[in-house]
């Protein structure tokens, strides 16, 4: 089987709809038209809570991981290691990434903006960079607030750290290419944190005196 049968795999994996069903399952609404509308974890954890946030947040992150580990080998894309197997991994990525925010099952209407599985396949591609990069975005969200500015600033880093982590490499490339895509999908939120009207994911404590 030729490899870039892999594309379509990763595809239809990406775009399982694992927060459009918690929606269903849960409460038997449609998340996209529900709070901001986004299939992603963030909206799931404002309308459902905690629990289903988690199961959808490892759902998500696995969309992108498991093409990104296990297509390259069984159709055979290249030997483990070489740049034609991480091209081959970064297209299955990016795959997977573009069916999350555009699934099929719900005839490409609605969507998640990618953060998890992007997470999901360069956790597989470049695990010290990418986790120094949820450190940034935890420590941001936990001192603003605003799940949307800790993604927009890990988005904004993680080129950076991919770079001192690996050099000129097809994996900078390819965080470039994912890290713009997803600055573009929070482009709206961007507006609403500009006009001080984005919703925080949780509320800050008031400090005392």
């Amino acid at each position: 089987m030729h490899p870039a049968f892999g594309l379509l795999i990763a595809y239809v994996a990406g775009s399982f709809p694992s927060a459009y069903l918690a929606g269903r399952l849960i409460k038997g609404i449609d998340l996209r038209t529900v709070g901001s509308g986004n299939l992603g974890a963030t909206n799931v954890y404002r309308s459902l809570g905690f629990g289903a946030a988690v199961c959808v947040l490892l759902i998500d992150l696995a969309k992108g991981a498991v093409p990104v580990m296990f297509l390259p080998r069984l159709l055979d894309a290249g030997t483990p290691g070489s740049d034609r197997a991480l091209w081959w991994a970064l297209a299955y990525g990016i795959a997977a990434i573009a069916g999350h925010a555009k699934p099929v099952f719900l005839l490409w209407k609605g969507g998640g903006k990618g953060v998890a599985t992007a997470t999901g396949v360069f956790v597989v591609l470049v695990p010290s960079a990418l986790l120094a990069t949820v450190v940034v975005c935890i420590a941001v969200v936990w001192y603003s607030g605003f799940m949307s500015l800790g993604s927009i600033t890990a988005a904004a880093l993680f080129p950076l750290l991919v770079w001192f982590d690996s050099g000129v490499s097809p994996v900078l490339w390819g965080a470039l290419l994912v890290a713009s895509f997803i600055c573009w999908t929070h482009r709206v939120n961007m507006v609403r944190l500009r006009n001080g009207t984005e919703p925080r994911l949780f509320r800050k404590k008031e400090r005392g005196p």
